[in-house]
C-alpha cells in the first residue's frame, strides 16, 4: 500500500525553483514556497504518495512542456527518466499513461491560485521606481486559443459557426491582467468565443475583485465603457483607456486644460439588458472625466502620423501631464507583446487538451511557467539596474534552457556563481526599443501547396480510399 511522503516536499520544490534561478539571497527567491505549495494540497485534499508522479513532479513536469520546443507528453517522460538516471535513481516506464493520469489528478485550482500568487508577489515586491507615479498599472486584454476537436471541447467551446462540423477546432476566448511594471500575470479568466457574456468586457468584470484601491487600469477602446469605468471609481482605482468608438469627442466643450485636453461630464446611459435594476441605481448620475489627444509619429514617416484619444479619471493635469498620460497609453503595447510571448514562445495558441478541464488545466500551466520566467527577468533586472520591460522575454527562456542542466547537476557551493553569470547573461539581451515601429502583418516564406480538409478527416480518407488513392 503507498504510503505518505511528505517529507520530500521541500526537496522536491527546491529542485523546481533551482529550474528557475532561484537561490537564497536573490530578491524573488521566494515566490514558489515549499509552505504554499503544501498548503494548497492540503487545502485540496491532495495527498503525496511513493509514487514516479507525485504532484510536485507532476507540476515541473507540465511546466518543462510549456517551455519545450516538443510540448509532448512523451517529451516529458523521457526528460524524467534521464533526470532519475542522473540522481542514481532506477528508470520510470517510458510509457505517458500514469503522467497523463497524474496530470488528471492535479486539481486546476493549485494551479490557479499559484499563478495569482506569484504574479502579486512579483509586483508588490518590485522596486519602487519600477511603478508609475508611485502606482501599480494593470494591463487588461485578451485573445483567444484553439484546441483539439473532441466532443467534449465542442460542448463546452464550440467552435466558429462560419466552419462546417468537422473542419473547424474549438476555440477559446481569455482575458489576463498583466502588471505593467513586471509583466506578470495577475489573474485570467476564460469562456466560449462567442455567445452571451463571452466578451472582453463581460470576462473583465469577473476579475474586478483584482483591482485594488490605488491602481491604474490600462486598456483599449473595448473597456471605455460608463459602467467599467464608474465600476473601478468605486473601488478606488483610476482607468487610462482609449476612447471608444462610438462616443464623440468635442474639444471645444467641457473645461479646457490644453490644447486637445479638457475635462468633461459623461451622463448615464439608459439600464442594459444584462444589468439589474438594483445595481443600476448604484451608480452615480454622472462622472467627470478628462479626454485628451495624443499624436504618435512613426519614425521615418513624415506623413504617417497616428491620433489617440484617452479617456482617463486623473484628473489632475499638474501632477499627470499630458506627456505622461501618451507615454503611459504607449505602454499598452506591452500587453500585445505579453500575449505574444504565451501565443508564440511557451506555444499557448495551439493547446493540447482533449477536455475542457485539460485545456483549462494547459492554460494556468502557461501562465505560471510565463510568471517564473518574468521572476528571473525581474531578478536579473534588479541585480543589474535595468527595468524588466527592456529584456528581451525569449531570450530569457533561451537562456534559461541553455543553463537548465548545469543549474540542476552544479555543486551547491557554485549554485550562486552560476547564478549570477544566468543572470547578466538574461539582463544583457535588451529588446529594442522602437517606438512607431511598423511592420506588415504578412509572411515573405510560402506555404507548402497542400489542398485545405473542406470535409471531416474521416470522410476524406474514405474517399481516398474509394478513388485508389495510396
Amino acid at each position: 500500500m503507498p504510503h505518505s511522503n511528505q517529507g520530500s516536499v521541500p526537496s522536491q520544490v527546491e529542485s523546481l525553483q533551482r529550474q528557475f534561478a532561484e537561490a537564497p539571497g536573490l530578491p524573488f527567491a521566494d515566490l514558489l514556497p515549499a509552505q504554499l505549495l503544501t498548503q494548497l494540497l492540503h487545502q485540496q485534499n491532495v495527498v503525496f504518495y511513493d509514487r514516479i508522479y507525485p504532484p510536485l513532479i507532476t507540476l515541473a513536469m507540465m511546466l518543462s512542456q510549456c517551455q519545450d520546443a516538443d510540448p509532448s507528453q512523451r517529451q516529458a517522460v523521457a526528460r524524467l527518466i534521464g533526470h532519475r538516471v542522473a540522481q542514481g535513481e532506477p528508470a520510470c516506464s517510458s510509457k505517458t499513461g500514469a503522467y497523463s493520469k497524474a496530470r488528471q489528478r492535479l486539481p486546476e485550482k493549485i494551479l490557479a491560485e499559484l499563478t495569482q500568487h506569484t504574479g502579486k508577489q512579483l509586483m508588490t515586491q518590485a522596486p519602487a521606481d519600477w511603478s508609475w507615479h508611485g502606482r501599480h498599472v494593470k494591463i487588461v486584454d485578451g485573445s483567444t486559443a484553439s484546441m483539439p476537436d473532441t466532443a467534449a471541447n465542442q460542448e463546452e467551446y464550440p467552435q466558429m459557426t462560419c466552419q462546417k462540423p468537422g473542419i473547424g477546432f474549438p476555440i477559446l476566448r481569455f482575458l489576463v491582467i498583466f502588471s505593467l511594471a513586471v509583466g506578470s500575470v495577475l489573474d485570467a479568466a476564460f469562456c466560449p468565443y462567442k455567445g452571451k457574456q463571452t466578451s472582453e468586457l463581460a470576462l473583465f468584470r469577473r476579475l474586478h475583485d483584482r483591482i485594488d484601491e490605488g491602481d491604474v487600469v490600462l486598456g483599449d477602446r473595448h473597456f471605455c465603457s460608463f459602467f467599467e469605468v464608474a465600476d473601478l471609481q468605486q473601488r478606488g482605482a483610476d482607468v487610462v483607456l482609449r476612447m471608444h468608438q462610438k462616443r464623440k469627442t468635442d474639444f471645444r466643450k467641457g473645461v479646457q486644460i490644453g490644447r486637445c485636453d479638457h475635462l468633461v461630464i459623461w451622463k448615464r446611459p439608459a439600464r442594459p439588458n444584462w444589468m439589474d435594476e438594483e445595481t443600476y441605481r448604484q451608480f452615480s448620475d454622472e462622472l467627470v472625466m478628462r479626454e485628451l489627444r495624443i499624436h504618435i509619429k512613426a519614425k521615418g514617416r513624415k506623413v504617417r502620423t497616428r491620433t489617440i484619444t484617452i479617456a482617463t479619471t486623473l484628473c489632475n493635469h499638474e501632477e499627470y501631464s499630458k506627456a505622461d498620460m501618451g507615454d503611459l497609453y504607449r505602454r499598452r503595447w506591452d500587453a500585445e507583446l505579453n500575449l505574444r510571448s504565451l501565443k508564440t514562445v511557451l506555444q499557448m495558441d495551439v493547446l493540447r487538451g482533449k477536455t475542457p478541464e485539460m485545456v483549462r488545466k494547459e492554460i494556468w500551466a502557461h501562465l505560471l511557467a510565463y510568471n517564473l520566467i518574468r521572476k528571473v527577468m525581474a531578478q536579473a533586472a534588479q541585480g543589474f539596474d535595468v527595468k524588466p520591460w527592456t529584456i528581451s522575454f525569449k531570450a530569457t527562456l533561451q537562456t534559461l534552457k541553455a543553463f537548465a542542466l548545469p543549474l540542476l547537476t552544479c555543486a551547491q557551493n557554485k549554485l550562486p556563481e552560476m547564478i549570477e553569470e544566468l543572470l547578466l547573461a538574461i539582463a544583457r539581451h535588451a529588446v529594442g526599443n522602437r517606438p512607431g515601429r511598423i511592420e506588415p502583418r504578412a509572411l515573405k516564406r510560402r506555404p507548402k501547396p497542400y489542398d485545405l480538409l473542406t470535409q471531416p478527416r474521416e470522410k476524406a480518407r474514405k474517399v481516398e480510399l474509394q478513388s485508389g488513392c495510396t
